[in-house]
């Protein structure tokens, strides 16, 4: 029987897929939702990942901004709006445009995209405008313009299907991408020719499909690239009509790779990879047409991320593999509206509509817009705007939807910035962030569900972001928060918005305005929907640019690209050293990145407790054999530091790292962790063209860390943040859980106790082991273990206790025990955070026989839905097949004992 409950079409708040999202409202006014992947969508045809899956579980008011505050005064709207015009007002009579910075962000629609750029840019006169996707795909960016002569991503998710080889060159596909990476699995199993190769330092779950990987050393991209081009040129396989008919600057670029080096075994050795591996990249590449290179943030977030772009370009251009059906170079965007923010103009160096800051586009925007202070040239990048601002050039500092006080390199000296800026104002929809703790004004926007607007995604396609709840409090959209501050300093005219789609039809119609003459036009036109009537709007279907439907969602088939000669350009690219290499002082390399099922800095995926699950807790991975160099074993809390700043994280042993490197996830805030922050290591270069940071490759050094008393926490309510010298928090199904250390027992242990006595309690102070519970009459309330060792619990037990409203006898005394009582299966740690499926209940699987992802699924679910952790349920299962046989025994005895309770 259909629900009569109706739908809301909308698109998924993460990643640059763009997925497409069926809403329906069981209880508006408590919020509660049911979501489903939409099959109509052409992004994800009804498939969601764990992130989208649990968006329902993220929309509550909890730590919401619902009202605004000026220096911690809560305030009604027209008093907050008043002063930032006001003092906005006071700071350009004072000290110029020059003096304002606005940071914004692709969580943002493009229609506060739009109004943001406009009001900084055409009316403050300040280009110091810009978005945190500098730190994501502002490489590519460059990259496209200098080969393209526009921001053009020239291939769609159809060239999937039709793909014989595909390359995924610094892309962890299957957990950052998700979706993408499901279309290319089933493109694999669905075509016998087609094969993958995966370019990445680190062995990742998207290897799972790849039927080569070279572990490259970081850094070495334009060289792997370089070769690859000379060995084309020298083996004839060009397409020298397409390349003197459609490009220009071939004999530069390929001269420069030639001028790097032509010798595979050179290239290997300076790689760190086997001559093998490269020959048959190379061989596979040469006799491939329909070849689809994906590439990412380990290409673009680096010091040459600019040059690498273009070295994989200037492969495609080669051969002419672009335009066509299966073939071409395909950036995936990290953010739910990157490619939103490039179209209005986000970056500080560019303008709206794909227009640069030439005084041609200057003079054409300021005309459209009736601009009277337009910016002529291009504002600050981000970390230039942040050091800025640390220097006090920057007296006004607008920050939206991003929260930089944990996501920008060299994150010390950021926090001094935003400490130093005279007036800080954040808009967000979240309360206690890093960064809101350092406003001056909070501004309540809204959050996904209450936003109305559109996002473009990876492949230039369009979606609306639909509201299906109320806004709460007295949160606004982003766009009419700055119209109103923008109405308030006299720019009522150029403000008039009151609906999103007044905004789209000005953003549509500056994309066509005076794009049809002169030589050069810009591809990015949405003429035909410059006029959409509000009803039109409300109904949009997923729709993509140019909006030609003979193009089929593919651009260059014609061979004519957006330079002045219709050309595209060969750009020469020269392999450089990384900068700030390893050092005897700081031995090893850190590479940063993003796990499953977080996003960014968990502002909303950590409110989603089941995606706390899979990797809970700051961690480092780290090789083998480095581990046993520096004595770590696996659990251990490690000291990471760099010459910037330092951080603690869990050690987690794996083969998938290099030895000489390091890898640690970008989310933990000081939110959820004291000391888990891995921005303040991150070294602050940048590509000189882009801006983009160096976030892949830090030298770092590491020293195991030993604490006197280790402790952890599981309790209903929320505690104030711990004193200890270490601690992480985790919001789990039924109880919020807090790992600490501390350095000396002395009265910490009776903090933590508290002054209310344990209900029942187990004590040996001949080992300093002290356990306790408090109890509500048979409820559990929460429960402390102290131990002078790291804590092996069973978590996933533990946290079912706090499920139930009654504790049983045998109960209460296991939870004394930390262990299970002997008839309660220990499912170990999350593995398939959509069906929480533990590590030991897949493991177990694996010794009943089951060999393949397909059948732990048919036995325990895991992997059944979304699809995302059959890379480490292939990984478990190759682990625990390649080891010796009685080793084996011995495992698969471990993974079906049951555990007796020990003895009270």
């Amino acid at each position: 029987m259909k629900s009569s409950i109706p739908v809301v079409n909308t698109t998924c708040a993460y990643c640059g897929v763009g997925c497409g999202i069926r809403v329906r409202v069981q209880d508006p006014g408590r919020r509660q939702v049911t979501l489903e992947g939409d099959p109509d969508h052409p992004a994800n045809y009804g498939k969601l990942c764990a992130k989208g899956a649990t968006l329902a579980e993220t929309i509550g008011l909890e730590k919401r901004q619902l009202a605004p505050q000026i220096r911690g005064r809560e305030v009604d709207w027209s008093v907050a709006t008043d002063y930032v015009a006001r003092k906005i007002t006071e700071v350009l009579e004072k000290h110029g445009p020059d003096a304002i910075g606005l940071y914004l962000s692709g969580q943002l629609l493009t229609e506060d995209y739009y109004v943001a750029n406009k009001f900084a840019k055409g009316f403050l006169g300040t280009a110091n405008v810009d978005t945190n996707s500098r730190l994501c795909m502002s490489s590519s960016v460059v990259g496209h313009k200098r080969a393209f002569g526009e921001d053009l991503v020239p291939t769609c998710y159809e060239d999937i299907d039709h793909a014989d080889l595909m390359v995924l060159v610094g892309s962890n596909t299957a957990w950052c991408h998700p979706i993408v990476y499901q279309r290319i699995k089933n493109a694999r199993q669905n075509n016998p020719r087609l094969k993958v190769v995966v370019i990445d330092p680190r062995r990742t779950d998207t290897c799972d499909i790849a039927d080569l990987h070279l572990p490259l050393r970081a850094g070495t991209d334009v060289l792997l690239f370089n070769g690859l081009l000379a060995r084309l040129f020298e083996k004839g396989c060009l397409d020298y009509d397409f390349i003197e008919a459609h490009t220009d600057g071939f004999r530069e670029a390929v001269r420069q790779a030639i001028d790097d080096t032509t010798d595979p075994a050179v290239i290997a050795d300076t790689c760190g990879l086997a001559t093998r591996d490269i020959e048959t990249f190379y061989s596979w590449f040469e006799q491939t047409g329909k070849t689809l290179t994906f590439y990412s943030q380990g290409v673009n977030q680096s010091i040459t991320g600019s040059d690498k772009v273009n070295a994989i370009i200037n492969c495609h251009l080669a051969t002419g593999r672009i335009g066509k059906p299966g073939a071409g170079p395909f950036s995936l965007t990290g953010q739910p509206n990157a490619m939103g923010g490039r179209e209005v103009g986000g970056l500080a160096n560019q303008l709206a509509a794909h227009m640069d800051f030439d005084e041609d586009s200057v003079d054409r925007v300021a005309r459209f817009w009736k601009a009277p202070n337009m910016a002529r040239k291009p504002g600050l990048k981000t970390l230039d705007l942040f050091e800025a601002a640390r220097r006090g050039d920057i007296k006004v500092l607008w920050i939206m939807a991003t929260n930089p006080a944990v996501s920008l390199p060299d994150n010390n000296r950021v926090r001094e910035a935003l400490e130093n800026c005279e007036l800080v104002i954040v808009s967000d929809c979240i309360a206690d962030t890093d960064t809101m703790a350092y406003a001056d004004v909070k501004l309540p926007a809204q959050g996904w569900g209450e936003k109305d607007g559109t996002v473009t995604n990876s492949e230039r396609c369009l979606s609306r972001q639909r509201a299906f709840l109320a806004s709460p409090g007295l949160a606004k959209p982003d766009w009419q928060i700055v119209s109103e501050v923008a109405r308030a300093m006299g720019f009522e005219a150029a403000f008039s918005f009151y609906e999103p789609a007044d905004v789209f039809r000005e953003h549509a119609r500056l994309s066509c305005f005076e794009n049809n003459t002169g030589q050069r036009q810009r591809f990015f036109n949405l003429e035909p929907l410059a006029n959409i009537q509000q009803a039109v709007y409300d109904q949009l279907k997923p729709t993509q640019w140019p909006l030609k439907p003979a193009l089929n969602g593919r651009l260059f088939s014609d061979g004519r690209f957006a330079t002045a000669s219709g050309k595209a350009r060969f750009i020469s690219t020269a392999h450089r050293p990384v900068a700030n290499a390893t050092s005897e002082e700081y031995p090893l390399q850190l590479n940063t990145g993003r796990v499953r099922d977080q996003w960014h800095t968990m502002t909303r995926t950590a409110f989603a407790k089941r995606l706390n699950a899979h990797k809970p807790r700051p961690f480092m991975e780290i090789h083998p054999d480095t581990a046993t160099e520096y004595g770590i074993s696996d659990g251990d809390i490690v000291h990471v530091e760099s010459r910037w700043g330092e951080m603690l994280a869990a050690a987690s042993v794996s083969e998938g790292v290099q030895r000489e490197q390091l890898f640690i996830p970008i989310h933990w805030n000081d939110q959820f962790s004291s000391r888990g922050r891995v921005g303040p290591l991150v070294n602050p270069d940048v590509d000189d063209h882009s801006g983009q940071p160096e976030l892949k490759h830090t030298p770092v050094r590491i020293r195991k860390e030993t604490f006197a008393l280790y402790a952890r926490l599981w309790t209903r309510r929320e505690i104030r943040k711990p004193s200890s010298d270490y601690w992480v928090k985790v919001q789990g199904d039924h109880a919020i859980v807090y790992d600490m250390a501390h350095q000396q027992w002395t009265e910490w242990t009776t903090l933590l106790t508290g002054s209310d006595p344990a209900s029942v309690q187990y004590q040996d102070p001949r080992r300093n082991t002290f356990r306790y519970a408090w109890f509500n009459g048979p409820r559990l309330e929460r429960c402390l273990f102290l131990s002078p060792e790291p804590l092996a619990l069973n978590e996933q037990w533990i946290n079912q206790l706090f499920s139930k409203e009654r504790l049983e006898r045998f109960e209460r005394q296991a939870l004394l025990s930390g262990m299970a009582p002997g008839h309660i299966e220990d499912t170990g740690a999350i593995v398939c955070a959509c069906h929480s499926v533990g590590e030991k209940t897949i493991l177990r699987a694996i010794s009943q026989g089951c060999c393949s992802a397909t059948e732990i699924g048919s036995a325990t679910k895991a992997g059944t839905n979304c699809g995302s952790c059959v890379g480490e349920l292939n990984q478990m299962i190759a682990a625990t097949l390649s080891q010796p046989e009685d080793q084996g025994n011995q495992l698969r005895e471990q993974q079906t004992a049951g555990y007796e309770l020990p003895r009270q």
